[in-house]
């Protein structure tokens, strides 16, 4: 596809060039024939190209009404190719064990993620290019400045795992900041939890971050409950581990 396209803003587009890293990326995903894949944003094919090559079940997520034409026509002899022209954040999986890889656009990547970690049932793994700074919270340890509401959330399904750094001349237009890919494999085991409450007590919790666990969930929990879930009422929230989030969604929904 050429580069006469003009990337648009609103779909934060920043078409990936550099085959160096199209390879890295490829060989980090490891996709293989029976896979079933999700590529988000697929944009100029850059990654679908190398997809198509190695699996029997690929599905091309676009939302760009520009873009999709010229899809269609490139992948028209190719039946392994499914392209979905829609919002990704509208994509149902109804498949299990769901591989997704995508160049996410940096200005809807977290409800993105938030959305597939809510039908991670029918997810295996995720391997996404996002913004550094977002991987890094992404990552983050619990105690750590980046340590927060979107670690939380994936940590509590997926292990989550820092990859190589992508810098912005790779792509065009070029972004401002510098790329990073994160891989993201669900859990063999995750606890329990009304998820739906768990983030809405995890927001809560990390609305204002200079105050004590205690404070940001007045109302909340009492005295007796920081007893019982054995958690200082002092600390503060990026201090507070996973495990314990889900325990106190758990008793609150009790």
């Amino acid at each position: 596809m050429s580069n006469k396209y003009s990337a648009k803003k609103r779909f934060g587009q920043n078409f990936l060039q550099d085959h160096s890293v199209i390879e890295r990326i490829i060989n980090a995903f490891v996709p293989k024939e029976n896979d079933t894949i999700y590529e988000i944003g697929p944009g100029q094919a850059a990654l679908s190209n190398h997809l198509v090559e190695y699996c029997n079940h690929v599905q091309l997520v676009e939302i760009d009404d520009d873009l999709v034409p010229a899809l269609k026509a490139q992948f028209a002899t190719k039946p392994n190719v499914t392209i979905l022209h829609q919002d990704a954040l509208e994509l149902e999986l109804t498949e299990p064990n769901c591989r997704i890889i995508g160049n996410l656009p940096y200005n809807v990547s977290t409800p993105l993620l938030i959305r597939f970690l809510y039908q991670s049932e029918n997810i295996s793994d995720m391997l996404f290019m996002l913004q550094k700074e977002v991987v890094k919270r992404i990552c983050a340890e619990v105690g750590t400045k980046a340590y927060g509401r979107l670690s939380v959330m994936l940590q509590y399904a997926f292990d989550c795992e820092e990859l190589f750094i992508v810098k912005p001349e790779s792509f065009h237009p070029q972004p401002k900041v510098d790329s990073q890919i994160v891989r993201l494999v669900k859990k063999q085991e995750i606890p329990i939890v009304d998820l739906q409450k768990m983030e809405s007590l995890v927001k809560q919790a990390f609305g204002q971050r200079r105050k004590t666990i205690k404070n940001n969930l007045k109302g909340i929990l009492t005295d007796d409950d920081f007893e019982k879930l054995a958690i200082d009422p002092k600390l503060r929230p990026e201090s507070i581990t996973i495990e314990e989030y889900v325990n106190i969604t758990n008793l609150i929904s009790d």
